[in-house]
C-alpha cells in the first residue's frame, strides 16, 4: 500500500486542525470502559430508542457495545476493531439515534449524519438497521444512496424526504455533495464502517476525504472494522480528535467462537465433486460459497444449478436490481445457497448462514477471517470448510503471489485458530457443530 501521509498530503491541515473537543480514553484488550453495564436499560438511553431496542429482542450488549457505546453516546470519536458478527453496527446506530436532535419548530429537516461504506449491499443493510430502531424517532429518518441507480432518482428522494441519516458509498455521496444536491453543512456525525476497505483503496479514500472535508470541522467521527493494520489505524486517526480506541479480540485473540473450521487438501479437478459431498453431508440453514473471481462465481453457480442445487450468484458485475433481489431473497431465507465473490465477504449480515465453503481459498489472512465470519454471527454455531490446492496463484493488481497452504499457515499462526484437516466428509454430519 502507498504511503498514507503522501496520499493525505493535500488534506492534512484541515483534518489535523479540527478543534480539540474530546479526551483520549484508550481501551486495551480485555479491559472495559469506565461504566460497567449489565444490560441495555443500564445505558439510560432515551425512552423511544430503549423501547425499540427491547422490541427487537436486544437485552445484553456484546463486548464491543459494552466498551464503545458509553463513550459514543457522549459524542466522543470512536475507533473500534472487533471480529465480525459482534454488533459493531449497533454501536453507531444507537449512538446516532440517541444523540440526534429534532429540528427546531418551523425549521426544515436537514442531514445530521453521514455513514459511508464500501459496498452497496452493506449500505442497504445499515439503512435497514436504522429503520429497525428509529420506529419511535420519526425525526431520525434515513435514506441510502449508491451507484447503479440513476443519480437523478437520489436527488428527487433528497428533495422529497430531507433524510436526517444518509447512508451510502463514498463515490455516490461525494457526487451528490459536489452537485449541491445533498447539503451537509449541518452534519454532526461522520461514520465509516469497514473503514479499512474504504481507506486502503486510493480512489475510495479520496472520495471519503472529499465528503469529510465538506462537512463541518466540529463533528463526531466513528470508524469500525473487523481488521486493521497499524498503518490504516494511524491513517484513520488523522480524521479524528483524541478518539476512544476499542480493540476487542485483537491480533492473536481474533478467533471466532462457535465455528468449527476445516481445510481439505485436493486438486482443482476434485473441487466440484467434494463441494457436492459437503452440501449433501451438512444439515445447514443457509450456505455461502466463496470463489476468487466473477467468472468462477458464475460458472460454479451454473454447475450447481445443473446438478439441481438451488443456488444463486452474487458478484459486482450484476446490475443493482438483481443484486438487491438476491440479497433480499437471502435475508428472507428464500435462498439457501449463495455463490459469491468477496463482495459478500465483508459486513453483509445474513444471520441464518451456518456453513461457509471457500471453494477458492482466500488470497490473504484478513479475507479468510471476514469470509468465515459470515457464519457464527453473534456466537451462533457453524462450520467452515476451505479447499486448498498446491498451485501457486497471483493477485495481479498487487503483483503478489501466494499459495493456499501459505495463507492457511498465516491464518493459524496469526489468529491462533484451530483449523482441522478434513479427511472424511462424513465427519461433517455431526449435528453438534450446527444450530438446529
Amino acid at each position: 500500500m502507498s504511503d498514507p501521509k503522501a496520499e493525505l498530503a493535500a488534506f492534512e491541515d484541515p483534518i489535523d486542525n479540527r478543534p480539540n473537543t474530546t479526551a483520549a480514553i484508550g481501551v486495551a484488550i480485555g479491559t472495559h470502559s469506565a461504566v460497567a453495564l449489565g444490560g441495555f436499560p443500564d445505558f439510560c438511553l432515551r425512552t423511544e430508542l430503549a423501547n425499540a431496542i427491547r422490541e427487537n429482542g436486544f437485552e445484553h450488549p456484546s463486548e464491543v457495545q459494552h466498551q464503545a457505546l458509553p463513550q459514543a453516546i457522549l459524542g466522543t470519536d470512536i475507533l473500534a476493531q472487533a471480529k465480525s458478527g459482534m454488533g459493531k453496527t449497533a454501536v453507531f446506530v444507537f449512538a446516532l439515534l440517541e444523540q440526534m436532535e429534532k429540528p427546531a419548530e418551523g425549521e426544515k429537516p436537514y442531514c445530521q449524519a453521514i455513514i459511508l461504506v464500501h459496498a452497496r449491499e452493506l449500505a442497504h443493510q445499515i439503512a435497514h438497521e436504522v429503520k429497525r430502531f428509529n420506529k419511535y424517532l420519526p425525526h431520525c429518518s434515513t435514506a441510502v444512496f449508491f451507484g447503479g441507480i440513476p443519480e437523478a432518482d437520489n436527488i428527487k428522494q433528497i428533495k422529497k424526504e430531507n433524510p436526517a441519516i444518509v447512508v451510502g458509498t463514498p463515490g455516490r455521496m461525494s457526487s451528490l455533495i459536489q452537485s449541491k444536491a445533498l447539503d451537509v453543512s449541518k452534519v454532526k456525525y461522520f461514520v465509516v464502517d469497514e473503514f479499512d476497505r474504504c481507506l486502503e483503496d486510493v480512489k475510495m479514500r479520496r472520495d471519503v476525504q472529499a465528503v469529510f472535508l465538506k462537512t463541518p470541522p466540529k463533528k463526531q467521527v466513528m470508524m469500525f472494522s473487523a481488521t486493521m493494520t497499524d498503518e490504516l489505524r494511524e491513517l484513520a486517526k488523522k480524521f479524528m480528535n483524541s478518539p476512544t480506541e476499542v480493540y476487542v479480540d485483537q491480533h492473536a485473540k481474533l478467533t471466532l467462537h462457535g465455528l468449527t473450521q476445516f481445510f481439505v487438501n485436493l486438486d482443482e479437478a476434485s473441487k466440484l465433486r467434494y463441494l457436492c459431498e459437503v452440501l449433501d453431508a451438512v444439515d445447514f440453514n443457509q450456505c455461502i460459497i466463496f470463489t476468487s473471481s466473477v467468472e468462477r462465481c458464475e460458472a460454479l453457480n451454473k454447475q450447481l444449478q445443473t446438478l439441481k442445487f438451488p443456488s444463486l450468484a452474487m458478484h459486482s458485475r450484476m446490475d443493482q436490481k438483481e443484486r438487491l433481489r438476491v440479497y433480499e431473497s437471502c435475508k428472507a431465507n428464500q435462498t439457501r445457497i449463495i455463490v459469491a465473490t468477496d463482495l459478500f465477504g465483508r459486513g453483509v449480515d445474513i444471520d441464518r448462514i451456518n456453513l461457509v465453503v471457500q471453494f477458492d481459498m482466500a488470497s490473504e489472512a484478513d479475507s479468510y477471517l471476514h469470509r468465515v465470519g459470515r457464519a457464527g454471527r453473534f456466537g451462533t454455531k457453524g462450520v467452515t470448510v476451505a479447499f486448498l490446492t498446491d498451485d501457486e496463484k497471483e493477485v495481479k493488481r498487487e503483483s503478489r503471489k501466494y499459495t493456499d497452504k501459505g495463507i492457511m499457515k498465516e491464518v493459524q499462526d496469526r489468529f491462533e485458530m484451530h483449523v482441522k484437516e478434513l479427511t472424511d466428509v462424513d465427519a461433517l454430519k455431526n449435528t453438534a457443530y450446527m444450530n438446529q
